[in-house]
């Protein structure tokens, strides 16, 4: 006989559960209860629901088995639905528990009470409520399969409090094992054939499901037949970015000759991505419905192929045994756009190469220098803002699973996937990069950071604005300033305070120091620059006065 919470416990230890991420509440407090006789599950407490989501789902992301998340019922399961929608938009497994009313007082509108399988229809692949502890065996076993199988993403299961108290005696459910569609043999061959007929072919990579082998798998098939390989928006560790086939990412203010490459293309190879909005540039780098290049598009769900583009050919399969299977078969002769290749990866290499521009620090030389000061394993994090396209532009991934950055542009990832890294692979250095902004929306969790002596190296980069917000604004209502100035804290002293060594940095030369006294310092715990820069460059492409004087018609 065991209570439904210690039943519940023990299926997470079973499905290979070992850390989970939560802000504690009372409608749980008997799983936290339980969590106390079963020490190989750490349960790392947050300052904020949504850091806990967002913890999950970088855990997700990095290991491709659900992150772990608890909330408790009503306000802690509303703070974490930011979490969710990156997962969701990411393709993430993630499972969160949330603590429910009692069943007795459900449908009454009981202190804190939501009705989660409606609340969340949209945000998760399955959301359901629990009110049998007899029935956890079975539904956490198929939160698991339901969060991994397919396109991969966040499941919700809510906890009535009542029945984690209730005994019974029920069978654990087996470990659950990740099940991943093969593409047919016929649609290997149909493609092989498109790919045999092109002058012009260019590989798009994105999406979830991909691993280490199936990056390997990319990198030798591109090799053997000269492919060029674009990755979807903040995707960039898909492909080592070093590799002679690796051309650039299609994401906020992309190279234009990637833009041309994909309009010029004969033969475009969408392997994993949904070709959403940030990736199809606004769904005008193809044409909707049909576009005029040809176009393969493999994906795990078969809703995906065909919602936005007629594909050419359709492989409804992972996209990592879709080209482990590729790179397994032989080569065959030079390829006529091998010189192409080689071009795009010129040009790339010309775009990531940082110039100089006005003012005492040189993001892009920061952005490109840091990739000579640390290893291809360091783990870089960051949210969403303008200040991301500089090191998304300048810096060079290698390593799979070493960029962590949400595709839904949601602000205030940085700072928690940061911690969730750390947690997940203590040996490799991890580097958070956030706005001042993105900063502010996640910040508290630097005090889970320094709780658990996590060696992060975190960098605000403060120009005083939602800079993205205003860029939009000067383009659409030209100097006319509205709600997107700042007043910030001093962030170095906002980091000492929690305990972490904190740098403020003006200039480029400053940062370099800064940035090896803080790599020093991540041996006792997290380490913090305050990076002030000159609000005018909003991007390495251009700057405000000229983005405010295009739109005045100067």
């Amino acid at each position: 006989m065991r209570t439904g919470a210690e039943i519940l416990v023990d299926q997470l230890l079973i499905h290979g559960a070992r850390r989970g991420f939560g802000v504690p509440g009372e409608s749980y407090l008997a799983v936290l209860d339980a969590l106390v006789d079963r020490p190989d599950f750490q349960f790392v407490t947050t300052r904020h629901e949504s850091g806990a989501a967002m913890m999950a789902e970088a855990h997700g992301k990095l290991t491709g088995r659900p992150g772990i998340a608890f909330v408790t019922r009503g306000p802690g399961a509303t703070n974490s639905t930011a979490g969710l929608h990156v997962a969701f938009q990411d393709s993430t497994p993630l499972i969160l528990f949330i603590g429910q009313v009692a069943r007795g007082m459900k449908g009454r509108e009981a202190f804190q009470e939501v009705d989660y399988t409606h609340f969340l229809s949209e945000l998760t692949k399955w959301t359901a409520e629990i009110d049998d502890p007899a029935r956890i065996p079975e539904l956490v076993a198929r939160a698991f399969s339901v969060a991994t199988s397919g396109r991969p993403g966040p499941v919700a299961l809510a906890l009535p409090e009542d029945m984690l108290v209730e005994r019974c005696a029920v069978s654990d459910a087996p470990a659950f094992t990740p099940v991943a569609a093969g593409a047919d043999p016929a649609d290997l061959a149909a493609l092989e054939d498109l790919l045999a007929a092109a002058q012009r072919p260019i590989l798009l990579v994105g999406g979830g499901g991909w691993s280490a082998a199936a990056k390997g798998a990319l990198e030798a098939w591109a090799a053997a037949r000269s492919l060029p390989v674009a990755a979807s928006f903040r995707c960039q560790d898909y492909l080592d970015n070093e590799h002679p086939s690796y051309v650039g990412h299609l994401g906020i203010g992309p190279d234009p000759a990637l833009r041309r490459a994909f309009a010029e293309a004969d033969l475009v190879i969408a392997l994993g991505p949904r070709l959403g909005e940030m990736t199809s540039q606004g769904y005008e780098l193809f044409e909707v419905p049909t576009p005029e290049q040809r176009l393969v598009h493999v994906h795990p769900d078969p809703e995906e192929l065909g919602r936005v583009y007629r594909p050419t050919l359709a492989i409804c399969a992972a996209p990592a045994r879709v080209v482990q299977a590729l790179a397994a078969r032989p080569a065959g002769a030079a390829p006529p756009w091998a010189a192409r290749s080689a071009e795009l990866r010129a040009a790339y290499e010309a775009f990531a190469t940082p110039k100089p521009v006005a003012g005492p620090l040189q993001l892009g030389e920061v952005m490109a220098g840091l990739r000579c000061r640390v290893p291809p394993e360091t783990i870089v994090c960051n949210g969403a803002g303008n200040y991301a396209t500089w090191h998304h532009r300048f810096h060079r991934w290698q390593r799979w699973r070493t960029q962590l950055a949400p595709t839904s542009g949601s602000m205030g990832y940085g700072v928690p996937a940061a911690v969730a890294a750390k947690l997940a692979h203590p040996e490799s250095p991890v580097i958070a990069i956030s706005g001042d902004g993105c900063f502010l929306m996640t910040g508290q969790e630097l005090a889970t950071a320094a709780a658990h002596r996590l060696g992060i190296v975190f960098l605000v980069l403060d120009n005083g604005m939602y800079g993205t917000i205003r860029m939009h604004q000067e383009r659409a209502y030209p100097a006319r300033v509205s709600a997107t100035d700042l007043v910030n804290p001093d962030f170095a002293a906002l980091a000492r305070s929690y305990g972490c060594a904190a740098w403020t940095v003006e200039t480029t030369e400053e940062f370099w120091s800064a940035f090896e006294a803080a790599l020093e310092a991540t041996s006792q715990g997290p380490a913090l620059l305050h990076l002030k820069y000159d609000p005018e460059l909003i991007s390495p492409a251009t700057t405000l006065g000229k983005i405010r004087a295009a739109a005045q018609g100067g």
